[in-house]
Order: structure tokens, then sequence, then C-alpha cells
């Protein structure tokens, strides 16, 4: 079939089978068994998929939108057979998620006419923000991009001396100052150290503390006022990091920061440890915002850039 037809690498679509293995094998035993003894899609099947996508942490109001999709492909065909619903879940599910992952990349691409690219990093202590924060360095770089990182979070030390042991690893540039120090001051002498070296990409680490919602709000938006003394219109991405593994609670971070700044994408990690890979759908439909990266192992390679029609693909294969 076209729509699903393979553009990632072989040894990224093997990464990407295996860290959705766990959430693949949950969801398709469930499935086998709500179609045990069916031979077409009828209510009772209806009914036990509803369960089953609740289950695998898709949510509520995404499951009900794709039921009532597939609802309406029973009623236009009258008749579907059971051995046809998995190929009708990847399609629907493919198609929901393109109402608002419009693009198909599979590189860690940036806008080519923002220079330094600047992308400010939010989410909860734990959700692995760190960590993406130095793969997605790697992988710049990799493109022979010039990676600067700033170290926002100067409310935990070890926030700052973990993005440090990334920077060396990666052998890219951080700027750090003091435990305490304003996070704004460091946002702003990283953008202009950035520009003296004529870097391509800037990647802002901001606290990770699920504090007061106004607190919150102000901290971020002064770090963006104060960025863009240095750079107009940055930051050009707000990255929400999100842990795959803990599904619901994901819900509610995800709507925490929503609700305290303007959020353009999202990456989801952790999903090689958890069978809750379908939050990936639900947080991508309820918050339409685009998942941009998914975190499917603990390699440097295994932060890959989100392609829906590869994760739907090894999700049902």
């Amino acid at each position: 079939m076209s729509f699903f037809k393979k553009i990632f690498s072989k040894e990224k679509k093997e990464i990407l089978d295996k860290g959705l293995e766990k959430s693949k094998s949950s969801f398709l035993t469930k499935l086998s068994k709500a179609v045990a003894g069916k031979s077409k899609v009828d209510d009772a099947v209806l009914d036990n998929l509803e369960e089953i996508l609740i289950s695998s942490d898709v949510g509520v109001d995404t499951t009900l939108k794709i039921i009532d999709r597939i609802e309406a492909r029973v009623s236009r065909d009258k008749y579907l057979g059971t051995d046809e619903l998995n190929i009708i879940l990847r399609e629907e599910i493919a198609n929901l998620l393109s109402e608002t992952n419009t693009g198909n990349d599979t590189d860690f691409n940036i806008p080519e006419n923002k220079k330094p690219y600047v992308l400010m990093v939010v989410g909860v202590n734990g959700v692995g923000k760190t960590t993406t924060i130095g793969k997605l360095a790697s992988q710049f770089k990799k493109k022979g991009l010039k990676v600067v990182l700033g170290a926002s979070d100067t409310f935990r030390a070890a926030a700052i001396d973990q993005l440090q042991v990334w920077a060396d690893r990666t052998g890219v540039p951080l700027v750090r100052q003091e435990m305490g120090s304003d996070p704004a001051s460091v946002a702003f002498d990283t953008l202009t150290s950035a520009v003296s070296q004529d870097a391509d990409v800037v990647i802002i680490d901001t606290a990770g503390r699920l504090h007061n919602k106004v607190n919150l709000m102000n901290e971020l938006t002064k770090i963006k006022r104060v960025m863009q003394k240095v750079v107009d219109d940055a930051p050009h991405d707000v990255l929400l990091v999100l842990d795959g593994s803990t599904g619901q609670n994901a819900f509610q971070q995800a709507q925490q920061f929503t609700l305290a700044t303007e959020v353009s994408a999202l990456a989801v990690t952790k999903l090689d440890g958890t069978a809750k890979g379908g939050v990936v759908i639900g947080i991508s439909d309820q918050f339409q915002i685009p998942v941009k990266y998914i975190g499917v192992g603990e390699g440097i390679d295994d932060l890959q850039v989100f392609n829906k029609n590869e994760f739907v693909d090894s999700f049902f294969k």
C-alpha cells in the first residue's frame, strides 16, 4: 500500500520496530482476543476495540474519534471482516495523525531561514529532557551543524552537570552559570555566544519543576523576552518533552505546559520500555501539537524524527 511506503532507512526502521515491540505486542494480543470467533466487525467488536484503545493510553476522546471513523466505514461498506480491522485501524490512525503531523521528515532538519535556529526545551524533571537535548545536539552535529547548548535549568546543580556531560560527550559548547543564577541571564549569554560563533543551532534547557502555573509562565516568558534581545524571533520552537511510559500522566503534563507557554512541538521519550505507545496518538490529537521526536532506546541514535506512517506501520506490523 503506497500510503505506508517505506522511507526510513532499514536500520532506523529496525530500531523503531524494536522500540515499539512492547506496545505492539500488547495491543495486537488484545486485538486478536477481541475478534476471536468473529467474522465481521460488529458492535461487540467495536466495544472491545474501544476498551483496548483506552487501555493502551490512546485517551478517551481520541479513542471515540477512531471508533466513530471505523463505524462510518462499517456503515458505508455494510460488511467489514475482522481480518480487515488491522488495516482499517492503521489507515484511520495514520489519517488522524496526519491532521496534526503534516510533515513526514526522516532526518533532523532545521528551518533554512533561521540562523541560529533557537530551540527552547521544557518538561518536568525525570522525563528525559536533558538526555533528549544531548541526543539532539549529537544528531545536529552529525549533519555538520554548529550547536551551542544553554543550561537555563539553574535550580538543580545536577541538571547543569548532566548537561555538561552530554556537551562533553557530543563535543559541543555549553554556556552555564552557577546554580541559582537567573535562567534568563543564561539564555541571553547563550544566544550572544552562539551569534558570535556563527552557530546554526541553539538548544536552551529550562527548569523542570511542576510548580505554580503562573510562576512557570512568568519564568518562560522572561526567558523568551530576554532571548529576543539577541535574536528577534527566538525561540523558533518550544519543544515539550514527555515520558511516554507515564501514560495518562503525560497528558496532564502536556496540559500544564501548554497552558503556561506556547508549545510548538513534542518529543515523547522512553517508548521502548512501555506498552503505552498509544499515548503518542492521543497526545498529538488532543493537543493538536505535532510530535517531532520519539525516543525508542537509550542509545544516541535511538532518538528519531517522528514519522507518522513509519510509526503506525511499526505499531501494527
